[in-house]
């Protein structure tokens, strides 16, 4: 007999009988107790929703059946058995004795009770489930109690402990303790569907069949999907085992999310050791179900942890025309705990014959972090290879052509960033340093390669919670890859005290008089600068200066230098005293006003001393050192400024509808006095004569008088003139107001159009009196200083065009030095400045997804476009759907042009003059996403001086769900070569790649 209920749960407790006590009920309920309910009922229940099957009972509609023995029980009525108890299947219980009279007219004994063995005998057997059972069907679940089997139809689930089970047939056995599942065929789909889904402690596996033993804990399933780590593992039959290992049969072994993979490696056997590692017997590989001849005798899958574990890094096997066959990034990763890691990575190439060493490399990687306080990392990479034949534009099939030597190369970079805290200091590093050749033939990165100049800095600052005082202590680099000068800043110290209001020392309360606006402000910088290039000394072309070299040489940068270097330094303390006195507003507060006054100091450790020596007509100098030196200088400024407005207003309906222009003027003076007697600086003399009336041995003419500071260092000392300067400047904007065309509902019928985001002036007069000679002659005055004079603006939010420009009023030697007449006291009286310097900016970017939409944005509410008594507002376009320019894409084409005069350079170096052209190039760079799956982006850089292209690359990649291929190729220069890789996603499966290397790291 079946017992039949449309949504049914049962719980079978832990409790000695309970299985038998359910039962029992069951063969009750059906033998005696419904009995006569059953025979009333055959008819209705035979138009149940569920048909009828062979060997079942018709039964009531579906209800919930959940039986506890421990809740409170009421007594049954007379002459009722109470359901809650427990009964035996195909055992009847005798009633109990009555106590009236039978047929015969004996009483009955009831003195005596039968005890019953076969409830004594239930008591003592133990249940063979151990934990509570629960199931529950969507459609309907029979229960068979001869067989002890029940069946779930459709949206099964059965819960027993840390197992679940889910699929959309489920058959519980619990006289063997097992459980099948199966799934359905989908009749419209045409394929299974609710197959059985599988979970326990070791994991979550998706199968076509499953039979297993809840008590045992093994079990068999057919078809079987699971995940360990990043991987997947597909097996025609699996045996599980109760420590949760598994045996698989016919097994594949993939990175692929997909049920249907497009990657995966097979093998006939394989052992699952769930969250540790999967073990196979001979494998072979198989893409896009083609198989491969490629495998290996056995297999071994590690499953990574959660968090970050050690191990072997496998290398890179690689095949270069030049350097011969390599291992690459082959070494050990070393992680204690989840806040240190350690890699350790080495690099091999064994050469091509006897011509062409290989080369090795050692790196080190360690990365650091701490919770809530600070992160970092710290790179060192030292490289052996031969550079001569990968930089070389020489034929190798050359007979003078010469291979040489390995050199040495090395790169060090740190990054340090903390995690800010209210209160406290910041400690923070960015550190780039290394050889100067190291980028050019060990990267491909477009960044690193064209880079000039390498910045490291390393600082520490912090800003006290109760005083108005910060400071700072740096640490710098910088370093020029071209001509390889280094310049150290060891260190820089910053002290500053924010301005103070001395007023509010003494009251707490504002009347807002005009004192109260007193101010102080301090400020102290102390640098120590050590630099490999050593400046050039010299006064004139005819004079040489004894003491130091008449051109500028480097040092190279080591150990064994390092006493050089250290002579080189410069050093020196600066203070910075402000006092911001009360400003005030003139005509009708339309022009503000603002005073200052400005003190400071600066303390050398270092004193030059010159003597010019008449027999070898030169000049000495001589450096004293240690010494205590002090300069100081004051000055004051004020400074006025303000803002007016023109606007122009054009009547009627024209596209113009106003121009507005802004203006807004600043004028100040600065004053300081003639430090020439504070004997910071010298008029060079030796005995009777002077440098005022030497005579040049050359060329016989008078030199000019010459004055150079005592102190040369870090903080050059102020010129020796008075200094009464007026300065100017005046910036502009203009703006248009112009018809909307884009608006059809009026609106916002007008946009507004800048003509002009700034153009920028600005020019200073020195009313000192300049630099005086032995006679007190002015010399060399140049009181005029040039004029700067910018222009910017943005078109249509997409065009950028900066422009900036400087010109001079004096006239100049032929050695480029300026001399003490304007321009128009020479041969062309209408000449009134010359062009020093201007650059030139343009850039435009392409973006469609920027541009608004081809249709309509009008609301419905305002004019429907389909309406057909309103009409539709919209302009027609009729060719505009007949063209897709959804593809997103984006482009960026940019010009830049420097311009510069020929002339003496600021100070000596390297190099000598600036060429007049210095930059003129076109730089074009953009992407495409052709697919959702392929981006094809380009750099193009053409170098209009040279006419050449300075490294232009072409990029693509492809996605391939669980692969991807990437792309890079340089079409010409010095570093022209491609790249192409194509390798699984997966970190797991991270050597499985195919590379075609063909660059100037792999040649």
């Amino acid at each position: 007999m079946v017992f039949s209920n449309a949504l049914f749960s049962g719980i079978f407790g832990r409790r000695r009988g309970a299985l038998a006590s359910v039962v029992g009920l069951c063969l009750w309920l059906l033998g005696g107790g419904l009995a006569p309910a059953l025979a009333q009922t055959t008819d209705s229940t035979r138009t149940s929703r569920n048909p009828r099957r062979p060997g079942s009972v018709p039964t009531q509609p579906a209800r919930d059946l959940i039986y506890d023995r421990n809740s409170p029980q009421s007594p049954p009525p007379p002459g009722e058995r109470n359901v809650g108890q427990p009964a035996v299947p195909g055992v009847s219980r005798k009633p109990a004795p009555s106590l009236t009279p039978d047929s015969s007219g004996l009483a009955a004994d009831t003195s005596r009770r039968v005890r019953d063995s076969l409830n004594v005998v239930l008591l003592r057997r133990r249940s063979q489930v151990e934990t509570t059972v629960k199931y529950a069907a969507k459609d309907s679940i029979q229960f068979d109690v001869t067989t002890k089997i029940a069946r779930l139809y459709n949206k099964a689930n059965v819960d027993y402990g840390k197992m679940s089970l889910k699929a959309a047939l489920i058959t519980v056995n619990y006289g063997t303790n097992t459980v099948q599942a199966a799934g359905r065929r989908d009749t419209v789909k045409h394929r299974m569907a609710d197959l059985p889904l599988f979970k326990d402690e070791a994991g979550t596996y998706s199968a076509g069949k499953i039979n297993y033993n809840f008590k045992t804990k093994k079990g068999k399933i057919a078809e079987v999907v699971t995940q360990q780590g990043e991987g997947y593992v597909h097996a025609e039959v699996v045996k599980k085992l109760p420590d949760n290992d598994f045996y698989g049969l016919h097994g594949r072994y993939t990175t692929c999310n997909l049920e249907h993979p497009h990657f995966y490696i097979e093998a006939g056997k394989m052992k699952v050791i769930p969250g540790q590692k999967v073990i196979t017997g001979p494998f072979h590989m198989v893409i896009a179900d083609v198989p491969l001849p490629i495998g290996l005798p056995f297999g071994y899958f590690p499953t990574p942890h959660a968090g970050r574990g050690s191990g072997f890094i496998i290398p890179t096997f690689g095949q270069g025309q030049q350097r011969g066959y390599s291992l690459t990034n082959g070494g050990y990763y070393w992680a204690p705990n989840d806040y240190i890691g350690l890699r350790v990575t080495g690099d091999f190439y064994a050469g091509n014959a006897d011509r062409i060493p290989g080369g090795y490399g050692i790196g080190t990687e360690l990365t650091y972090r701490k919770r809530y306080k600070y992160q970092g990392s710290f790179r060192f990479t030292f490289a052996n290879q031969p550079v001569a034949p990968i930089l070389s534009t020489t034929s190798v099939n050359n007979a003078d052509y010469l291979y040489s030597n390995s050199v040495n190369t090395f790169w060090i970079s740190w990054s340090h960033s903390p995690t800010p805290l209210p209160g406290g200091g910041v400690f923070s590093a960015s550190v780039q340093a290394g050889s100067s050749s190291y980028n050019r033939v060990n990267t491909l990165n477009a960044r690193q390669l064209l880079s000039a100049t390498f910045n490291s800095t390393i600082s520490y600052s912090k800003q006290s919670r109760r005083l108005p005082i910060n400071y700072a202590i740096q640490l710098s680099q910088s370093q020029n890859v071209q001509t390889g000068v280094m310049d150290f800043t060891l260190p820089n110290f910053n002290l500053g005290v924010a301005r103070q209001y001395p007023y509010q020392l003494f009251t707490k309360q504002s009347r807002g008089a005009w004192y109260e606006q007193f101010a102080l402000s301090y400020n102290l910088v102390a640098q120590n600068r050590i630099s490999s290039l050593v400046p050039a000394r010299s006064l004139s072309a005819d004079v040489p200066l004894l003491g130091g070299s008449t051109t500028a040489y480097n040092i190279p940068v080591s150990f064994a230098n390092a006493g050089r270097l250290l002579r080189n330094a410069q050093n020196g303390i600066q203070h910075q005293f402000q006092i911001t006195l009360p400003g005030f507003a003139l005509v009708g507060r339309h022009i503000q006003v603002q005073p200052s006054i400005n003190y400071g100091e600066t303390w050398y450790s270092k004193r030059l001393t010159y003597s010019y020596l008449e027999r070898v007509r030169a000049v000495k100098v001589d450096t004293i050192s240690p010494a205590f030196e002090r300069a100081y200088s004051y000055s004051a400024n004020v400074s006025a400024s303000t803002n007016f407005y023109g606007t122009v207003q054009f009547k009627g309906d024209h596209f113009v509808k106003a121009i507005r222009h802004k203006v807004a003027p600043s004028i100040s003076y600065a004053f300081s006095p003639d430090l020439a007697s504070n004997s910071q600086y010298e008029a060079f003399a030796g005995g009777a004569t002077t440098f005022g009336s030497l005579q040049s041995a050359y060329n016989n003419r008078i030199l000019d008088p010459r004055q150079f500071t005592r102190y040369q260092g870090v903080y050059q000392s102020q010129a020796s003139t008075q200094l009464s300067q007026v300065a100017f400047t005046l910036q502009n904007q203009i703006e248009m107001k112009v018809r909307n065309n884009r608006d059809t509902t009026g609106t916002d019928p007008y946009k507004k159009v800048s003509l002009a985001d700034g153009i920028d002036l600005a020019i200073a007069y020195n009313f000192g009196s300049g630099r005086r000679d032995a006679r007190g002659r002015p010399v060399d005055s140049l009181k005029l200083s040039n004029l700067s004079l910018g222009y910017r603006v943005q078109v249509a939010k997409k065009l950028n065009v900066v422009v900036s420009s400087a010109f001079s009023f004096y006239q100049r030697d032929s050695t480029g030095r300026l001399l003490n007449r304007y321009l128009f006291e020479g041969n062309n009286k209408f000449r009134l400045a010359r062009l020093i310097n201007a650059n030139l900016s343009l850039g435009y970017q392409f973006n469609p997804a920027a541009r608004p939409n081809r249709k309509s944005n009008i609301p419905r509410a305002v004019a429907p476009g389909n309406d057909p008594i309103l009409g539709s507002p919209l302009q027609q376009q009729l060719y505009a759907d007949y063209i897709d320019f959804d593809i997103p894409w984006d482009a960026t084409v940019s010009y830049t042009a420097s311009y510069t005069t020929a002339g003496a350079p600021i100070r000596p170096t390297l190099y000598g003059f600036v060429p007049l052209l210095s930059g003129n190039s076109v730089t074009a760079s953009g992407s495409v996403k052709l697919t959702p799956n392929l981006r094809l982006s380009t750099s193009l850089n053409y170098d209009l001086v040279h006419n050449t292209f300075v490294y232009p690359t072409v990029n693509f990649t492809r996605d391939l769900h669980c692969w991807q291929i990437s792309g890079l190729w340089i079409p010409v220069g010095p570093y022209r070569g491609y790249n192409f890789t194509i390798a699984a996603k997966s970190s797991l499966l991270q050597d499985l790649k195919l590379n075609r290397n063909k660059t100037i790291l792999n040649r």
